[in-house]
C-alpha cells in the first residue's frame, strides 16, 4: 500500500510506505523528525535549565562488559600510536631528540559503534520495500536511500568484523562500509539539543518485565501529568542501564533479559501514538528501546517494528542504554519531568551509529 505525495517525491521513489514521512521534510532529507527542533523548540529547552544542573547520561562506554549480551558487540580496544619506531606510550622525547624532557602518549581505539550509550542512524535499520511501484521490493531506508547505492558495504565476510583484512592501500587502512547517506554526519551537524520529556516507566512498573504498548503508556503519562508535544525528544527510564552499571562489566543475562519495561513493537496503537505525536526522537535506557524478539508476529513481519516504524517510515531516531536513572530521581523528586538535553553522536561520516555522552541540564 502505498502513500503518494508528488510535492515531496524524490526520484529515488515512486510511492512511499503508508503514514512514513519520506518526502515531507525534502526529497533528500536526511534528518527526519530532527527537522522538528526548531530554534523555537532550542529555547523551550534552555527555559528548562532553571537550576544549572548538568546530568551525564552516558555509562562509561566498556559497558556492559563483555559479549553475552550481544555477541555481534564488542567492548573498546585501546591500544598506543607509534611514534618513529617507538611505542608512543610514556614515551620519551629525549630517546629521539635528545635533551628534550617531554614524555608522550597518544592511543588509539577500536570501537563498535553500538556498544554501549548510542544513537542509532536513520540507516541502522530499513526494510523490503516497493519503493518503484514495480511490484518488486527492494532494501531501502528511509527516504528511499539504497542499499548498494547510497549505503555501501562489501559482500566478502573478509572485509567485516575487527578480524577483517587490515591489508594497507595506499599507506592507510582502508574502511570497507559507508552510509554516504543516513549516517550520523548530519545528526552531528544538526546538534541535537533541545527540550526533553522523562517519561518514568521503571517508577510505575518497577524492575519486572513489562511489555508496554499504548494504554500501559498513556497511564503513566496521565499520571505523572507528562505531555508530549511536537519536536520533543522522549526518555524513556525504565531502570535497565542502573542494573548494568551494577554488575560491574559482568552481565547476567538471563537477569537482564528479564529485567524492566519495553515498548511493544507490535502495538499499531503505540505506533500510531509515537505519529501522532511528532515527537523529534525516543531515548531509552535498554537495548533496542522495543521487545527484542517483539511479541508475535510472523516471518511476514518485521522482527524490530518500531524500529522500522521510527528509523524506516518515520525518520525517528533512537538512542538505547543510556544513564537515565539519576536524572529520573531528581526529576521525580522535584516533580518536573522537562529537561535541556544536548546529545550529538561523533561527526564520524559514513558511521551507521555512534556513541555519545548526552547531557540533561535542568
Amino acid at each position: 500500500m502505498s502513500n503518494d505525495m508528488p510535492a515531496g517525491r524524490s526520484p529515488r521513489w515512486r510511492q512511499r510506505p503508508a503514514g512514513s514521512t519520506w518526502g515531507d521534510f525534502g526529497p533528500d532529507d536526511q534528518l527526519g523528525r530532527l527537522n522538528l527542533i526548531t530554534r523555537q523548540k532550542v529555547r523551550e529547552g534552555l527555559a528548562e535549565a532553571r537550576e544549572g544542573l548538568p546530568f551525564s547520561l552516558s555509562l562509561p562506554l566498556d559497558y556492559p562488559g563483555g559479549n553475552a549480551l550481544n555477541p555481534n558487540r564488542h567492548p573498546p580496544v585501546l591500544r598506543p600510536t607509534r611514534r618513529r619506531g617507538l611505542v608512543n606510550f610514556n614515551c620519551l622525547l629525549g630517546e629521539l631528540e635528545p635533551g628534550r624532557p617531554d614524555v608522550l602518549s597518544d592511543d588509539l581505539a577500536i570501537l563498535h559503534l553500538q556498544y554501549s550509550t548510542q544513537w542509532d542512524g536513520l540507516s541502522h535499520a530499513g526494510s523490503m520495500f516497493d519503493a518503484d511501484g514495480d511490484g518488486i521490493p527492494e532494501p531501502v531506508y528511509y527516504n528511499g536511500f539504497r542499499a548498494g547505492v547510497e549505503l555501501i558495504g562489501p559482500s566478502d565476510r573478509a572485509d567485516a568484523g575487527i578480524d577483517a583484512d587490515s591489508r594497507q592501500v595506499d599507506g592507510r587502512w582502508p574502511s570497507t562500509s559507508a552510509a554516504h547517506a543516513l549516517g550520523v554526519g548530519p545528526m552531528a551537524e544538526h546538534a541535537v539539543q533541545g527540550r526533553a520529556a522523562m517519561v518514568d516507566l521503571h517508577a510505575h512498573y518497577g524492575d519486572a518485565r513489562t511489555l508496554v504498548g499504548y494504554d500501559a503508556l498513556q497511564r503513566v503519562l496521565d499520571a505523572d501529568r507528562v505531555e508530549i508535544e511536537r519536536g520533543d525528544i522522549v526518555c524513556l527510564h525504565t531502570g535497565f542501564a542502573e542494573a548494568v552499571l551494577g554488575m560491574n562489566r559482568q552481565p547476567d543475562p538471563a537477569r537482564l533479559n528479564a529485567l524492566g519495561a519495553v515498548l511493544d513493537g507490535r502495538d499499531e496503537k503505540l505506533l500510531q501514538w509515537i505519529t501522532d505525536t511528532e515527537l523529534a526522537a525516543i531515548a531509552a535506557d535498554n537495548y533496542a528501546v522495543e521487545a527484542h524478539p517483539a511479541a508475535g508476529g510472523d516471518a511476514c513481519c518485521a522482527a524490530l517494528p518500531l524500529h522500522e516504524h521510527c528509523l524506516f517510515k518515520l525518520g525517528v531516531h533512537l538512542g538505547e542504554l543510556w544513564r537515565l536513572s539519576p536524572l529520573a530521581a531528581w526529576l521525580r523528586a522535584h516533580d518536573r519531568y522537562r529537561f535541556l538535553l544536548t546529545a550529538p553522536p561523533l561527526n564520524l561520516p559514513g558511521a551507521v551509529a555512534s556513541p555519545l555522552t548526552p547531557v540533561a541540564t535542568v
